[in-house]
């Protein structure tokens, strides 16, 4: 006896590595001329077919609903709603720069969704290949420092500044240096026992490395930010890798500089409960004198 399939689940013996809309796209010439419409429609903007529902999805193909239906069991899903989940799950695993193959002329809709169906993919990629290990400690390095300075250039410099933000809010003394000179400075000044946090996507600005050779000749631990294999990761005691993959082509740097703040988030997050209760007090009590400067 066939056992009945969940509407969440595939009858799918396709490859995990293949992408859903490859194997769309390569059943086209099985496809019946209306179901083939459906087949073009999704993947003309699948983006937008997430939350689609039927009966758009079908009025923008030029069928009928139940042809949506036999689209969707023709791929081997039980219906509508499981076809939309493995597409969800589809999307998510690509590449974020597939993701993003953006035209000029598409519906503010599809933009809206590739833009942002881009940046989940990288957070996720971000977490899947983050290394664990290097999480511990780097946490303890700052947790333990007499004063934490971020280093870093153009958008690595405004996610310096928002980092700076995080840990100036935990009660440490922390500084962001976003100009090379500044850096260079601090980098023969800062004293050994604190901590530099160095954010760079390619990891070969020549005035970043600079300081961070002046300041690592010093003695001062480096928590690095940037690729696996940059010449930052290289001269870095600890270095968290953000291996995105970023194309400033035409847009300024977004991937990469979403993927920093992340892990600069957990960095920050890790120091927070590392202080324990002294730091929840500091917060509540900074909390309060913000809520008394807002309007009621």
């Amino acid at each position: 006896m066939t056992r009945k399939v969940a509407e969440s689940e595939a009858v799918d013996t396709t490859p995990a590595s293949t992408p859903l809309l490859n194997r769309i796209d390569g059943a086209l010439d099985s496809l019946s001329p209306s179901e083939r419409k459906v087949a073009e429609r999704i993947l003309a903007q699948p983006h937008t077919v997430i939350n689609q529902s039927i009966a758009r999805l079908a009025d923008q193909a030029g069928v009928s609903e139940p042809t949506v239906v036999r689209f969707c069991q023709r791929l081997g899903y039980r219906g509508v709603q499981a076809f939309k989940l493995a597409l969800t799950r589809s999307l998510a695993s690509e590449s974020p720069r597939v993701a993003m193959t953006a035209i000029g002329n598409e519906p503010i809709e599809a933009l809206a969704a590739k833009v942002m169906d881009r940046q989940i993919a990288t957070l996720i990629q971000t977490r899947n290949h983050l290394d664990y290990a290097a999480l511990e400690p780097a946490i303890a390095l700052l947790a333990e420092a007499s004063r934490i300075e971020l280093y870093g250039h153009g958008a690595s410099g405004l996610v310096a500044e928002d980092a700076h933000h995080k840990f100036f809010r935990l009660g440490m003394p922390v500084a962001a240096y976003t100009d090379p000179h500044n850096h260079a400075i601090s980098a023969t000044v800062i004293p050994a026992d604190a901590v530099i946090i160095a954010i760079s996507h390619t990891g070969r600005s020549h005035d970043l490395l600079a300081s961070i050779e002046t300041a690592a000749g010093r003695g001062v631990p480096i928590i690095a930010i940037t690729a696996p294999g940059t010449p930052l990761a290289g001269l870095a005691n600890v270095s968290l890798h953000a291996d995105v993959d970023e194309d400033t082509d035409i847009y300024t740097p977004m991937l990469s500089r979403l993927a920093h703040l992340a892990l600069l988030d957990v960095l920050a997050v890790g120091v927070a409960l590392r202080g324990g209760r002294r730091t929840r007090l500091r917060l509540a009590d900074i909390k309060r004198a913000l809520n008394i400067r807002r309007q009621t």
